[in-house]
């Protein structure tokens, strides 16, 4: 099945909101639970924030890739 540049264009775009807008709720989540990712070195406290914020990207990801399908049954 051959897709438009439009249609790739708004599933590239659509990810991109996603994984940003997850990674930002999931840096919020983490600060307010005292952990850093931008702190130096690898301490506990970074690590557990960098994984957070994984978490948050690719749960944002997740999100926006069903909401997307939600309006293609439409």
């Amino acid at each position: 099945m051959q897709r438009s540049a439009r249609s790739l264009f708004a599933e590239g775009l659509t990810d991109a909101v996603g994984f940003v807008a997850g990674v930002l709720l999931a840096w919020g989540l983490a600060r307010l639970l005292g952990l850093d990712p931008f702190a130096p070195g690898y301490d506990a406290r970074a690590i557990g924030g960098i994984v957070l914020g994984g978490l948050g990207g690719g749960a944002g990801v997740q999100i926006a890739r069903r909401w997307r399908a939600s309006r293609k049954d439409k």
